[in-house]
């Protein structure tokens, strides 16, 4: 039995997520580990909320509420809706876990003892208005580099280029948008990435099979300008992981905290002890996940995140499980993804511009975005969500092609042979020619969802329901049913038994209308190994039932008023 860890990057928890965040991490994720399970590997599937940092306390004084209230209410929604989604966890954890707190300072205190920290006396941007330090992300000024007015402290998004706060020209805080700033001198841990380099360098290196967009980006910090930088891991905050090295003190260190881009990965692994200590397993239980010298060495560890979140996961987070040299488990394959954007512009929140993950809930059922979604997922370059495609994706693929057919076979099988499979006779030559057919379809669906191509394993699986459809029209079993009800019964026969096979395979991508489709057929979800006997499986006088409509089509109507109410302001 294959071993699969997948963790899928950390919605950071102010606030609820748009339909972009979704597609950038979680539903790919979603789709690769129900296809692993369904192919009979044993998987540990993990997400959580990214709970410290500047921007949760910001957001919880905004709601008026203790930052840790405020994270425990905004954990609770986005579990809510991850489960609305679908979205299959086998843990959903929280950064801000006490497992969480134990292994950063863990790692901090190993990193320090491989001489691989150093403390520095860095000047700091202060804000005499916000009367407090600003995190790097709460500077914002123009880009040295490209002159993007919109750069921040850490980073510039437009050219990517790794930034400190004082590179910025014109500094301000994003907070108040005051430019009474001062340097103020302060002491910091910092990670000694630089010596990493030539390490980092090897392993990507010898990562071929990673997606271009993935290592493009690594090696880009890796040797653009100075190449890559030590980096500080601490912050004068008062919400996060107290620094200590272990369980002992860190002298100078007090009052300070773990930057939350050094503690929110390590929660991948803190998810999994939180896991086991949810369920009642031992620390044997999720070490054998994590631990090379406790059996973690044959799992396959995959990675999905978008492609802001690729510098630290493919440099930072590695960087310090290296550095601990104490057997930690690496990532065997990141799966990175450009921008989905809305409608000519941007998601913003701010502006109320684009559909939120709540929202979605609220107008159409799961499985309509997610098809949609996944089948227009931004993997090669940044993809676009238009209500005109939504609604063609929902109508024609799920409504026109899976809906219909399931709904054609189904109601006519009951008007004329009952509410049960017809005996027939055997398959004949149009038969095994589907039968032919559906086997290549199958196999390139199969290497396509191994090598997590998302959008190709999308068009395959309309491709197999598009085959039931050309099928059905083809053989007629309608018009053929007058002059010979056996040969219009083995038809039927086979048209069913098709159903089941379409459910089990589309399980990934749109699991509620697999549900349905099963339940209505009376069966059990199983992937297929031999197409042959998958479409023999529901034999003579087996069950079933009509299933309502699995798909109503968006009118135009509703689509307009939908775009007119997702605009913004």
């Amino acid at each position: 039995m294959h071993r699969t860890l997948i963790t899928s990057a950390l919605p950071y928890i102010n606030g609820i997520k748009h339909l972009g965040n979704l597609i950038g991490s979680q539903l790919p994720s979603d789709v690769y580990a129900r296809f692993c399970r369904a192919k009979g590997h044993e998987v540990m599937y993990l997400c959580a909320t990214d709970e410290h940092g500047t921007p949760a306390e910001l957001a919880a004084a905004k709601a008026g509420k203790d930052v840790a209230d405020y994270c425990a209410e905004m954990h609770k929604t986005q579990a809510d809706l991850a489960s609305g989604f679908r979205l299959s966890f086998d843990y959903f954890g929280r950064s801000s876990s006490i497992q969480n707190r134990e292994l950063t300072q863990y790692f901090a205190g190993k990193l320090e003892d491989n001489g691989l920290i150093e403390e520095v006396n860095e000047k700091q941007i202060y804000s005499n208005s916000d009367k407090r330090y600003l995190p790097d992300r709460y500077i914002e000024g123009e880009c040295p580099n490209c002159a993007s007015t919109d750069a921040r402290g850490d980073q510039c998004e437009n050219c990517t280029k790794q930034l400190q706060p004082t590179d910025l020209i014109n500094p301000r805080s994003a907070i108040s948008g005051s430019t009474d700033l001062e340097v103020r001198e302060t002491k910091h841990l910092y990670l000694c990435q630089s010596k990493m380099r030539d390490t980092l360098d090897v392993w990507i290196n010898e990562k071929s099979d990673w997606p271009i967009l993935t290592t493009s980006i690594a090696k880009k910090w890796l040797h653009d300008g100075d190449g890559l930088q030590d980096r500080g891991i601490t912050r004068d905050l008062d919400w996060g992981v107290p620094v200590k090295h272990g369980n002992a003190e860190w002298p100078g260190m007090e009052g300070k905290v773990f930057y939350v881009w050094f503690d929110a990965p390590i929660e991948y692994i803190a998810a999994t002890a939180e896991w086991a200590a949810a369920n009642g397993k031992t620390d044997a239980d999720w070490e054998r996940w994590w631990r090379t010298d406790k059996g973690a060495d044959d799992v396959n560890y995959v990675q999905f995140m978008g492609k802001d979140n690729v510098p630290f996961h493919t440099l930072s987070f590695p960087a310090t499980i290296m550095g601990a040299d104490d057997n930690w488990k690496l990532v065997d394959f990141i799966k990175s993804f450009n921008y989905l954007n809305y409608d000519g512009g941007q998601f913003s929140t701010s502006k109320g511009r684009g559909v939120f993950m709540n929202q979605a809930l609220d107008i159409l059922p799961s499985d309509y975005w997610r098809w949609w979604l996944l089948s227009n997922v931004p993997e090669s370059s940044d993809s676009e969500f238009t209500w005109d495609s939504f609604q063609q994706g929902v109508n024609k693929d799920l409504a026109d092609v899976l809906g219909n057919f399931v709904s054609r076979i189904t109601k006519f099988c009951r008007s004329k042979f009952g509410e049960a499979v017809p005996e027939g006779g055997s398959y004949g030559a149009r038969e095994e020619a589907v039968i032919e057919q559906l086997t290549d379809c199958l196999k390139s669906y199969e290497n396509n969802m191994t090598k997590m191509e998302v959008r190709k394993s999308a068009s395959d699986l309309r491709t197999i329901w598009s085959i039931g459809n050309e099928y059905l029209q083809a053989a007629a079993p309608w018009t053929l049913f007058k002059e010979d009800p056996i040969a219009s019964a083995t038809i039927v026969r086979f048209a069913l038994n098709l159903i089941p096979f379409y459910a089990s395979l589309s399980e990934p991508f749109i699991p509620d209308a697999a549900e349905t489709m099963l339940k209505a057929m009376n069966a059990e979800k199983v992937w297929p190994t031999d197409v042959k006997i998958a479409l023999n499986t529901l034999t003579s006088g087996h069950a079933f039932t009509v299933p309502d409509v699995m798909f109503a089509k968006i009118s135009d109507e509703a689509r307009d008023e939908m775009e007119a109410n997702f605009s913004g302001i």
